[in-house]
């Protein structure tokens, strides 16, 4: 069983920031960053692959900046000029692999963090 371990969120006001961590077990590699609001479908925020290249919604980008420190295995998201439009479960994303020809890939998600912005 795979447990991701999120972190950092919580409520702030428009214009505040925060930074959110997820660490991961070593065999894994979080990867990226989604969000999911009532009644809205889950999107994705930020990804990061392992050589550091990164992606980001359109919605985010400028505001947002996704990291890894890799000895910790912790993949963070520093969200800045938050948004009310940024409230949202976020919820942290990850691979893991097998061997094998062709190698198998399991899908992992974090508990999931709720992010507040209001004042």
């Amino acid at each position: 069983q795979v447990q991701l371990v999120e972190s950092g969120g919580g409520l702030v006001q428009p214009g505040g920031s925060l930074r959110l961590s997820c660490a991961a077990p070593g065999s894994v590699f979080a990867r990226g960053w989604y969000r999911q609001a009532p009644g809205r479908p889950r999107e994705l925020v930020a990804t990061i692959n392992t050589g550091g290249s990164t992606t980001y919604a359109d919605s985010v980008k400028g505001r947002f900046t996704i990291s890894r420190d890799n000895g910790k295995n912790t993949v963070y998201l520093q969200m800045n000029s938050l948004k009310p439009e940024d409230t949202a479960v976020y919820y942290c994303n990850a691979w893991s692999f097998s061997s094998g020809a062709p190698v198998p890939l399991t899908v992992h998600w974090g508990q999931g963090t709720q992010v507040t912005v209001s004042s």
